[in-house]
């Protein structure tokens, strides 16, 4: 097709790259629609559908160009709450917090843009090429996100279709596994309109649906069964702002509220608190945790809480565990928290930078982390659960430590340190992915919301307020059985990714 046959928009990446790019900034900074609160998943195909025409039609290097501020679009709107954790709630300088937010932004729109230079560098311009390398790629750059630097799982395609066919795809290769299949149908439109012939147009529109179809077919397939009994659960959210939790003022309100619930709970098999829902360590509050124990003894009831653990365990010093606590079952358990929130839980810098946050009146103290593998937290009546503190179950891959013994996912979370903002939303969409991907429900509980009770197919059951006391009862009924994605993990999909973009690379290789 001669070049004055093409509309003027599609040579603006060519023509005008300054604003090409500006307009990709744009786009990745409206992807973050389709994911919670706002929740409007069509959104995600949609607006990366132009970033892949890019991809396509400009050199390997504009397109990472391209991919880059895509990135940092979406990263910069999409993790806009770091500010307010580490400003509004961390007491940090204004310069430090904005550096904290937009640093992270420019490390994750970095790793995007390998993604684009894949895409351009295998495709070739080559529509049908795209529908292989676009979701292969992309899908490896999701992954990447999720461990590089410790890590940063947020935002990955896959969470903002929880409520769309694509889902369905969950339980077999994960959100990974969703996320290629939105960006295969993506893909494929554009495959679609750029085909020559009518074969090629229908050969588009069926790769363009089957993702759809195939998803939505699915969703159908039970792949757990209910084992056992409903248990009654309790949730209890004490609504604590950040700013006033660790008040030494408060410390007494907040335990006569959790008290007075488990109390008013006594009909409940399982009671859940938030993390660390009582602000102090657990043997300064010996007597309060003992008064606990005794009740839920007395009525054949599980008591399970957040707390920071002193251990002195392997250290004559010491050592704090940011730990969930199970009472009433025979002795007292603990599950200590696995993967640490780097500058919140630890701190990856020399003495000389610790010395210098003490001083700005930064956190600078680390936690302890908890071993790889620990035993199953488990109620009285035999009930085994899978435990995931705030940031763990952004890292579906790493809970598969708990299946296929757990019936029951606990999640408990400390989201008030991102206020009234999207993050908390996101969180729960979070976790509402990890129940999809193991066929299991999710007992979750927050400090301040948003807490809730989520189905074994990431169903929401019941949820509550934001910043409020709540009290919250429902059955829960444990499951059992083994989903694909919780017998094989992410491998499967990242293992179809890498292979179809070394084939290609080798491909490419040998046509030189």
């Amino acid at each position: 097709m001669a070049s004055k046959d093409i509309h003027p928009v599609f040579l603006i990446p060519a023509d005008k790259p300054v604003l090409s790019r500006l307009i990709a900034f744009v786009i990745g900074a409206a992807t973050t629609l389709a994911f919670a609160p706002f929740s409007w998943p069509i959104v995600a195909p949609l607006l990366l559908m132009p970033l892949l025409y890019v991809c396509l039609t400009v050199s390997p290097r504009d397109a990472a160009m391209h991919a880059f501020w895509y990135g940092f679009g979406l990263f910069l709107t999409g993790t806009y709450w770091i500010y307010i954790s580490v400003h509004v709630f961390g007491n940090a300088a204004l310069w430090i917090a904005l550096l904290l937010m937009v640093g992270l932004a420019l490390i994750m729109a970095v790793i995007t843009s390998l993604g684009g230079w894949l895409i351009a560098r295998l495709s070739q311009g080559e529509p049908w090429l795209l529908v292989f390398v676009g979701p292969a790629a992309w899908v490896i750059v999701e992954w990447l996100r999720g461990w590089v630097l410790t890590g940063f799982p947020w935002m990955a395609f896959g969470y903002g279709q929880i409520d769309t066919a694509f889902a369905g795809w969950a339980p077999v290769i994960g959100v990974y596994g969703v996320s290629f299949m939105v960006v295969l149908s993506a893909a494929a439109v554009i495959a679609t309109l750029m085909a020559q012939s009518p074969r090629g147009r229908i050969g588009g529109v069926a790769v363009v649906l089957l993702p759809w179809m195939v998803g939505g077919a699915l969703a159908q397939v039970d792949w757990y069964e209910p084992d056992g009994k409903a248990l009654r659960a309790t949730i209890v959210q004490a609504g604590v702002s950040q700013d006033k939790k660790w008040d030494r003022a408060q410390l007494q309100p907040t335990m006569e509220h959790y008290l007075g619930a488990t109390l008013r709970a006594a009909d409940s098999d399982i009671v859940l608190w938030p993390e660390v829902a009582i602000p102090a360590l657990d043997d300064q509050i010996g007597s309060f945790l003992a008064r606990i124990e005794r009740d839920a003894h007395r009525r054949g009831q599980t008591v399970i809480l957040g707390i920071l653990e002193r251990s002195f365990e392997r250290s004559v010093e010491g050592r704090i565990f940011n730990s969930v606590l199970l009472l009433g079952a025979g002795e007292r358990q603990y599950y200590r928290k696995r993967h640490l929130v780097p500058f919140g839980e630890y701190f990856p810098v020399p003495p000389s930078v610790r010395r210098w946050m003490r001083m700005q009146n930064l956190p600078h103290s680390d936690l302890a982390k908890g071993d790889d593998v620990q035993p199953l937290l488990t109620s009285a009546d035999g009930t085994k659960f899978g435990t995931a503190i705030c940031y763990e179950d952004a890292y579906g891959a790493e809970q598969r430590y708990a299946l296929p013994e757990a019936g029951i996912l606990i999640n408990v979370s400390n989201d008030a340190w991102f206020g009234d903002s999207i993050a908390p939303h996101q969180h729960l969409e979070i976790a509402r992915m990890r129940s999809l991907e193991f066929g299991r429900p999710t007992i979750r509980s927050t400090n301040t919301g948003i807490s809730a009770f989520i189905g074994p197919a990431g169903e929401l059951l019941q949820t509550g307020k934001q910043f409020e006391p709540e009290f919250m009862t429902a059955d829960v009924v444990p499951m059992k059985g083994l989903t694909p994605y919780a017998g094989a993990g992410n491998w499967p999909i990242i293992g179809l990714g890498l292979t179809i973009l070394g084939f290609f690379l080798i491909r490419n290789r040998a046509s030189l």
